[in-house]
């Protein structure tokens, strides 16, 4: 492990660089380099606090690169020095893109590489290093949607690792398979779509104006994605933050400019969505997504784009043609993306070869949940467009001695939204004091 410290405005900083392996079934093979930041209250630096590690929700995000104690870091330094986590594979932990995969040889072993990469992986990650950092003392994990799938595949395999868990918008479906996950998910696509148009009903004529647009001439955004009608659909990933339906709303709004050419889609438009739409700093998203539900033998085969055919409420162009509202999409991953996102282009076959893969291993374990010790909690928000609420409170009822925190006060992304107000009363109900 190396570290380098440094300061910011209220909290101190420490770089820090794990070697794990690659495949922990292989301790003597390939290794991966992990990065991940501690953060640590002034003047606390050399107490000795309990640990709070955090994991990101993703997949394919890297840890928040915060500055000062924002947020709800603040809240978390009273008490903890946190480690930020770029799980492998994000931020600055063994980078997975259309640059470095090449490395690892032909698609097939491309496709390989990218199958050690879940959560599973990334929670032998986690107690590896736990050793070297806390000296061998448990921690409290910290996991915040694709996070709390690992918070629940941490306490299915390594309990002994946990002083604590706490999960924000992030307790998984235990043995559904991506097609149940999508066919729960996209009636509560269509409620925050319609929810927004309810907000907003100037929105379903622009909405429906810029569709027809895009269906006629298939714009070519400034970073080379092509925008296509199902891909201006799924702007509607924004609607389950808790201020997505404003965003959404002022970026149609000024959608077209008057040029000597005749009506064209603004340059700032194009802009926005281009940055909305691209993988380019996440492509392990896109690439890994559903393979986080599979399990049980059975390929994941592009669940999103199968099960959407059963929803045709969905069909932009059969909206336009019948004059009703256009549906925007969700969190989704389709073939389509990996044509139209230059980001993921050279990943289109890597991509297949996971999508078809059956050997998933088994991410959970009921059985040892059901015979959980570790004090757990998880904020569960009432219509989460990303989570499924019935999933997610069914989890929590096997899993011993959770205690949920059922909440429409914020959409998925309430530890941004709420800080310490989310995190202090997660903490309380851990200490059993709320």
């Amino acid at each position: 492990m190396s570290a380098a410290s440094y300061r910011q405005a209220g909290v101190v900083l420490t770089d820090r660089r794990f070697s794990v392996p690659l495949d922990h079934d292989l301790p003597d093979g390939e290794r991966i380099e992990l990065f991940a930041r501690e953060a640590v209250a002034p003047g606390r630096a050399h107490e000795n606090l309990p640990w709070l590690l955090y994991l990101q929700g993703g997949p394919g995000f890297g840890a928040n690169r915060f500055s000062g104690p924002a947020a709800w870091l603040g809240r978390a330094l009273k008490d903890y020095r946190v480690l930020l986590l770029d799980q492998r594979g994000t931020g600055a932990s063994a980078t997975v893109n259309r640059q470095t995969l090449p490395l690892r040889g032909d698609v097939e072993r491309q496709a390989a590489y990218v199958g050690h990469f879940r959560a599973d992986s990334i929670v032998r990650d986690c107690e590896f290093i736990r050793r070297e950092v806390t000296g061998g003392a448990p921690w409290t994990i910290l996991g915040q949607s694709f996070g709390g799938f690992c918070a629940v595949r941490y306490l299915s395999s390594a309990p002994e690792g946990l002083e604590t868990a706490i999960v924000t918008g992030g307790l998984p479906t235990l043995d559904g398979h991506a097609d149940d996950v999508y066919r729960a998910a996209y009636p509560r696509v269509e409620r925050k779509v319609r929810a927004h148009y309810a907000r907003y009903p100037m929105d379903v004529e622009r909405a429906r104006d810029i569709a027809a647009y895009v269906l006629e001439h298939e714009p070519v955004l400034p970073n080379g994605y092509r925008l296509t009608l199902p891909a201006f659909q799924s702007l509607g990933i924004w609607l389950g933050a808790g201020d997505g339906s404003d965003r959404l709303h002022y970026l149609l709004e000024d959608a077209f400019v008057r040029t000597p050419g005749g009506r064209e889609l603004s340059d700032a438009f194009c802009e926005q969505v281009a940055g909305a739409l691209s993988y380019r700093s996440h492509p392990l998203y896109a690439v890994l997504h559903e393979a986080i539900y599979a399990q049980g033998g059975r390929a994941t085969d592009w669940s999103a784009e199968r099960v959407r055919g059963e929803f045709p409420q969905f069909d932009g162009e059969k909206a336009l043609a019948g004059g009703g509202p256009l549906l925007f999409t969700g969190e989704t991953i389709h073939p389509w993306q990996f044509d139209s996102d230059p980001a993921l282009r050279p990943l289109r076959e890597v991509a297949e070869r996971v999508a078809a893969r059956t050997d998933w291993a088994p991410l959970y374990d009921p059985t040892r949940l059901a015979a959980n010790e570790v004090p757990a909690v998880a904020a569960v928000y009432h219509d989460d467009m990303y989570v499924d609420t019935e999933h997610a409170l069914r989890t929590a009822r096997t899993i011993r001695g959770l205690r949920p925190w059922v909440t429409n006060e914020f959409e998925h992304d309430g530890l941004r939204a709420g800080g310490p107000r989310v995190l202090d009363r997660l903490l309380a109900m851990a200490r059993g004091e709320a």
